[in-house]
């Protein structure tokens, strides 16, 4: 079972992003919340597999709470966007999230985004990453990844395609142990904080 919690200050959003949720057999809400302290709460007392949170809320925003949440490793954060929130998305790159999906997506793709999530994997979706990496690629920058292996080139990549360590050791043929001993060196070659960065900075490339 895939437990949630759903923070957002729209009364509508909230309650119709429950309502598909409570469609989902293998999915239960644990409970609501309309600020970024009342979802640290939540994360702390059901100890969810995901949060999904608005970015803009009142007392606290989504990127605040989200890395706290991160943190404290209460749940993962995929966070609720809208297209006039472009700014907010880059600066919550550095939150290390799992991903971003729009407010006004269908109902399935909010579910498979979910479930990839829930896998260990990354949610960007196309609108949302060519935002990104248009931005990233406005800016000058090194060959960050030069100093990597043919194999962790390699786990970049599918890291970029948002697959979860397992998907990357059953393609790559290696331990989930192995491919976490990849991300870490990869992330101390790049100097990067989290697989979102990796991700991000491999497609921008």
């Amino acid at each position: 079972m895939i437990r949630i919690i759903l923070v957002d200050d729209d009364a509508i959003i909230r309650e119709g992003l429950k309502m598909i949720m409570e469609t989902q057999p293998d999915i239960e809400v644990m409970g609501c919340g309309i600020n970024g302290q009342q979802a640290i709460e939540l994360c702390r007392q059901f100890k969810p597999d995901v949060v999904l949170l608005d970015i803009r809320m009142p007392i606290m925003d989504g990127i605040e709470a989200a890395q706290i949440i991160i943190k404290e490793e209460s749940a993962a954060p995929l966070l609720l966007t809208t297209f006039d929130e472009n700014d907010l998305i880059l600066r919550a790159l550095k939150s290390g999230v799992n991903g971003y999906i729009l407010k006004n997506s269908p109902a399935d793709r909010i579910l498979a985004a979910i479930r990839v999530v829930v896998a260990g994997g990354t949610v960007f979706q196309r609108d949302i990453l060519d935002y990104i990496t248009s931005q990233v690629k406005s800016c000058p920058k090194e060959d960050i990844f030069k100093e990597l292996t043919d194999r962790e080139l390699e786990v970049v990549a599918l890291v970029a395609q948002g697959r979860s360590n397992k998907e990357i050791g059953e393609n790559l043929f290696i331990s989930d142990g192995t491919v976490r001993n990849h991300i870490s060196s990869i992330l101390d070659k790049t100097q990067l904080e989290h697989r979102t960065q990796i991700a991000i900075a491999y497609l921008a490339k």
